[in-house]
């Protein structure tokens, strides 16, 4: 078995090729094909498939393509049900994209060693596995979602390979192809560098001036913005006739002698500094942020060795704190600045990755009135502007992975910082996961106290471990109980201890201002769709502090396959945790029964 992503989706047996009907199918072979073996949730194939919108059946249509799927693809390759969604494993199967990244990365690796030969092969090779745009046939979803990521892979290459012919004094030959790549990629300026070298050292200098004047003009009008550093130092070098024709000229096989020309390596232009502005749109970490040491450090460590990182856990438990805390104390490893996002709008819905980027383009100094309207074009213009500078991006409460994707920086030294609920942030491909639970007892405590004030708790060490207890030993419950403590300095603490104490108020007794338990968890449980809700104020009715599939299928009077597709459902909002044996936390249990008791359950 072959399976192709590189031009129109496809998989052969041999010299036959796998029937494949319609965008629907394509799109759910490609996005299992991209997960490389992970789990796809349903949720996530879903909206790969139809959209924000699908159709009532979609869950029955999802199973029949994935059952015609299985039947083509033959017994060579694994697609099975897993949980709530579907795995494929392809084994040794060759994979298009897999080579092509594999080769890819040889050619990068020997470009930076000074081995330009085995470059220009390895990253000829790459390229060569591309028969047309990548992922055609597929769903527009899919290929909004998927299909810039590879295409940058794509120009990355292929930017390598000019570099590395320039590397081996072939600039003649590569003046054609750099010129086409050039128009159709008007705003990537690291081609425009390789064809004006080119120009140079074919002795057309006038031409290369020329390219740098159409490069100029191109960024002011359509994005707004002067040329980068290395554009405008190249610019000069040319000008002045001080990058000579032969820098890097070497015959092919021969000698490499001066080091040719390298994004990146150029001097400073006058001024000096990275272009553009330094964002700093990171709120201020909470003072009081406590526990959490070893995850600070998975972060920080992850982060420093340049992964991307996703901070998941059930609503309530310091996700966003954590994040702030840790964009503060890596100030220092992103010298360029920090950009931050809540992608979660005040109504508790998804924020759009384009008006995202339009904060963001705005804090990176592209003024107002040149600001792109499509989403597209505004993330080239974001990616451009990071592109070499090393900024931390966090990006907190995301809905899902297809909201994120338009917002990575693209190739380059920044990393991204992620915070949500959803299982489905795990699809991000290199992203280090960090799952976040409950605080420790005595961490739960010292927050409780860090709130409230140590004096306070140090009265009634007794109150203090209960009130930890009744919260879950959740930081948003713990902080809003130390708030309200510290709003009430003639309480002691056994008095919020007593109000805490009975189930039916508690969550009521769980908000102060802005904050509140109660909503922090309804945001994902409205999030559900009717049947999920109900399947959990059903489960949460019955009081048990833990469950397996058998159990819910006879609470719910369902299949123990349908049961446990509603509980990984549930566990994916971060309403149950665990497998096989599901529990859910004391909070979510009592929002689950005061949705049982609800009169809008007599309507499903």
């Amino acid at each position: 078995m072959d399976f192709q992503i590189l031009g129109q989706v496809a998989a052969t047996a041999g010299d036959r090729a796998v029937a494949l009907d319609g965008a629907k199918q394509r799109t759910v072979l490609a996005a299992l094909l991209l997960a490389h073996g992970k789990v796809m949730p349903d949720e996530r194939l879903t909206t790969l498939v139809w959209g924000w919108e699908p159709p009532a059946t979609s869950t029955n249509q999802l199973y029949t393509y994935v059952s015609r799927l299985r039947t083509r693809l033959g017994a060579d390759v694994a697609l099975e049900r897993v949980g709530a969604g579907y795995r494929l494993d392809i084994g040794d199967a060759p994979l298009d994209w897999d080579a092509f990244r594999r080769l890819a990365e040889a050619g990068r690796a020997d470009l930076a060693a000074g081995r330009y030969e085995d470059a220009s092969r390895h990253l000829a090779d790459a390229l060569a596995l591309w028969r047309g745009p990548a992922l055609t046939g597929v769903t527009e979803h899919l290929a909004e979602a998927e299909g810039p990521r590879l295409e940058e892979a794509r120009l990355a290459a292929l930017e390598h390979h000019a570099e590395a012919a320039l590397a081996l004094g072939r600039h003649g030959e590569m003046v054609p192809a750099l010129t086409r790549l050039v128009h159709q990629h008007p705003v990537r300026e690291r081609l425009r560098c390789h064809l004006m070298t080119a120009l140079f050292r074919s002795g057309r200098q006038a031409d290369a001036l020329a390219v740098y004047e159409q490069g100029r003009a191109v960024l002011a009008e359509e994005l707004g913005i002067d040329p980068g550093d290395e554009l405008r130092a190249l610019h000069q070098a040319v000008l002045t006739g001080t990058l000579s024709p032969e820098q890097g000229a070497v015959p092919a096989g021969g000698p490499v002698g001066s080091h040719p020309f390298r994004w990146g390596h150029l001097p400073a232009v006058a001024g000096g500094g990275t272009t553009g502005h330094q964002p700093a749109t990171c709120p201020a970490p909470p003072a009081d942020f406590t526990g959490r040491e070893g995850e600070v450090e998975e972060v920080g460590a992850a982060l420093r060795a340049g992964h991307d990182v996703v901070v998941t856990g059930a609503p309530g438990t310091g996700k966003s704190a954590l994040a702030l805390w840790v964009a503060a104390h890596l100030a220092g490893d992103f010298p360029d600045g920090r950009l931050h996002a809540d992608l979660r709008t005040a109504q508790g819905t998804p924020r759009e990755p384009a008006e995202v980027l339009g904060l963001f383009l705005g804090a990176l100094g592209v003024a107002p009135d040149r600001l792109p309207a499509g989403a597209d074009e505004r993330g080239q213009l974001y990616r451009t502007l990071l592109a070499g500078r090393r900024v931390l991006v966090v990006l907190d409460n995301a809905a899902e992975d297809a909201q994120v994707r338009p917002l990575l920086p693209g190739a380059g030294p920044s990393r991204t910082l992620v915070t949500g609920v959803r299982a489905s942030l795990a699809a991000l491909e290199g992203a280090h996961l960090v799952r976040l639970g409950p605080l420790e007892p005595a961490a739960a405590v010292g927050l409780l106290a860090a709130v409230a004030g140590p004096a306070r708790l140090a009265q009634d060490p007794e109150a203090a471990a209960r009130i930890a207890e009744y919260c879950d030993r959740l930081p948003l419950a713990l902080r809003i109980a130390g708030a309200r403590l510290a709003a009430r300095p003639h309480w002691p603490a056994a008095r919020l201890a007593a109000l805490l104490a009975p189930e039916q108020r508690r969550l009521g007794e769980l908000r102060l201002g802005s904050l509140d338990v109660r909503a922090a968890l309804r945001t994902e449980l409205d999030r559900l769709p009717a049947p999920a809700r109900r399947a959990f104020a059903v489960l949460a009715a019955a009081g048990l502090e833990q469950l397996d599939a058998a159990d819910a299928a006879a609470l719910l009077d369902t299949g123990t396959d349908d049961a446990e597709e509603l509980l990984e459902e549930l566990a994916d909002a971060a309403l149950l945790d665990g497998w096989p044996l599901y529990r859910c936390a004391p909070l979510a249990r009592l929002l689950g029964q005061e949705e049982h008791s609800a009169p809008v359950l007599a309507s499903f």
